[in-house]
């Protein structure tokens, strides 16, 4: 079944019920908070900017956009890219250009605009949709990229070179197009992180779409009391497919914008969210707002929150730990997946596994897995090596990249990149990627298991370990830490708390630094190499004999 016939199915079902919440808490705009959400919003309401839309009025804004879109000639197979922050606009913008067909093709919006050119080429985007937050990048490359392309914009104040979607959407219809869909049809096109070089272009069909909803659903139980807290950005498949799980059951779900530590628990009190899906660096920030004293958790109404997740990287144990200690009563849990296999699930951890906290879990709903060699052959448990994935949510292709495609794709089965072993009763954990691992002396080194053990000590808020060219041993691990707020810390003492690692893990440089993270919360390493591989460093950061 196509994803859209979900939307159709909950404004039948749930027509007048909210389904989406817009808070940004960045913003004073009271006119657009009603007398209810000033009750729910004290003490301080007058800071928050808050909109809201039913299901109804969700389906009849994808099916304007639809109208609008098939009376410019958009015909299916086409691509119409999205450029937005998180938005109300954003979702109902993505459902209407997947009911005329079209290919759905949302563009991170970090990109510069040369990477918004490159993107919107690579992918064949024959029109861009974009917000207030891009019109410098745009216009940079406006002449270039509308000759052949319908430029859309959503919000005030339209500049001169595109056209208004708000006027263009006002006289559509509001009616359902008459579109055919099948399960197999191309329905979007995501980009890769990029962490490991220039995104790729991954597409999907409206079978992967489907299954990443069942997928979440059957992991976190999601019902139609349930109160979804969406942080990350909707262009990556992490965040909207875990609201796919919101979508099946037919429950409303709370985007903010802002990450900062008040912002999220008191979102979660004043819209009494359940379910909340974290990156490491929020949860991280959240418990040393606690320890600091400036998040006072008795201030909110948190006893309906029943579980908090996390995924997009290795999670280190001793957060969750930490977690634990301040929340006992919230059900936990991981995620691991790829854009390639429509984001989180196709691996988990299960909320009843808390005790293996530090795996990844066991194959996900419909997913099936195995752990590889170079040669591809199934190792022995235990042993390190590639993990693969195999079941609904795979993508179609690399579009546009054959080769690419080959180097990953081989008899339905993902390789994901990604070394891992199997423990004794079944669990997977990450050892870490394929491209990160550090060749020191003939010992392969993974830097998760030295970052998670350094991420321990109490002075540390966020660490990356990453190779270093070396004469005598090819590669050394350097350990880039970043120090929580107001403490500090020595190299000495940093290498005295890693005489407790077997010799050859410890790391043989030691640098304070600030760690860059992409908006999915993975550690951005082409930097850190890029910054540190070949240049001089210090005399603070000199090789330490260990």
């Amino acid at each position: 079944m196509p994803i859209t016939e979900l939307l159709e199915q909950n404004c039948k079902l749930y027509g007048n019920d909210v389904c989406l919440v817009e808070i940004n808490p960045e913003v004073t705009e009271t006119r657009r908070v009603t007398w209810k959400e000033y009750e729910l919003m004290e003490p301080n309401p007058t800071t928050h900017y808050r909109r809201e839309i039913t299901w109804n009025v969700f389906n009849e804004k994808a099916n304007r956009f639809a109208n609008l879109l098939l009376n410019r000639g958009v015909v299916k197979g086409d691509k119409v890219g999205i450029l937005l922050m998180n938005c109300l606009e954003w979702l109902p913008i993505y459902f209407g250009i997947l009911k005329t067909g079209a290919l759905a093709v949302p563009l991170n919006f970090r990109y510069s605009s040369d990477e918004i050119e490159y993107c919107v080429n690579l992918a064949d985007v024959d029109i861009l949709v974009f917000g207030p937050e891009f019109i410098g990048r745009v216009e940079e490359i406006a002449e270039k990229i509308s000759k052949n392309r319908l430029l859309i914009y959503v919000g005030d104040n339209c500049p001169s070179f595109a056209e208004d979607y708000n006027s263009m959407t006002a006289d559509c219809s509001s009616q359902s197009p008459d579109v055919a869909l099948t399960d197999t049809d191309d329905a979007a096109i995501y980009f890769s992180s990029g962490t490991t070089g220039f995104p790729k272009a991954i597409l999907h069909n409206h079978e992967s779409l489907m299954h990443s909803c069942k997928v979440e659903q059957n992991h976190h139980g999601q019902s139609r009391n349930d109160v979804f807290l969406c942080i990350p950005p909707l262009y990556h498949t992490g965040a909207k497919m875990h609201w796919f799980g919101s979508l099946l059951a037919g429950s409303k779900a709370v985007l903010l914008k802002g990450t900062k530590p008040k912002a999220v628990m008191e979102a979660i009190s004043a819209e009494k969210c359940t379910i909340v899906w974290l990156l490491v660096p929020w949860a991280q920030d959240i418990l040393e707002a606690i320890e600091r004293g400036d998040v006072n958790l008795d201030d909110y109404e948190l006893s309906q929150w029943r579980l908090m997740h996390m995924g997009a990287q290795p999670i280190p144990p001793s957060l969750v730990a930490k977690w634990k200690e301040y929340f006992p009563n919230h059900q936990y849990d991981t995620n691991y997946g790829l854009s390639e296999s429509i984001g989180p699930g196709c691996v988990h951890l299960g909320v009843e596994n808390t005790h293996k906290v530090g795996a990844i879990g066991k194959a996900g709903y419909g997913w099936t897995l195995k752990i590889v060699d170079e040669n591809r052959q199934e190792v022995p448990k235990g042993s390190v090596g590639e993990l693969a994935v195999f079941g609904p949510g795979v993508m179609t292709c690399y579009y546009k990249d054959e080769n690419a495609t080959k180097e990953v794709l081989e008899d339905g089965w993902l390789f994901t990149g990604d070394m891992a072993q199997e423990d004794e009763d079944g669990f997977i954990f990450l050892v870490d990627r394929k491209k990160d691992v550090i060749i020191s002396g003939g010992e392969n080194l993974y830097p998760v298991q030295i970052e998670d053990f350094i991420r321990t000590h109490n002075a540390v808020h966020d660490v990356a370990v990453i190779g270093l060219p070396s004469k005598r041993l090819g590669e050394i691990a350097a350990a880039i830490i970043e120090l929580k707020e107001g403490v500090t810390c020595t190299e000495e003492e940093i290498n005295e708390f890693c005489l407790k690692l077997p010799r050859y893990k410890r790391p043989h440089k030691i640098i304070f630094d600030d760690i860059p993270r992409n908006p999915t919360g993975k550690i951005e390493k082409p930097k850190l190499r890029q910054k540190y591989c070949g240049g001089s460093l210090v005399a603070a950061q000199n090789e330490v004999n260990i």
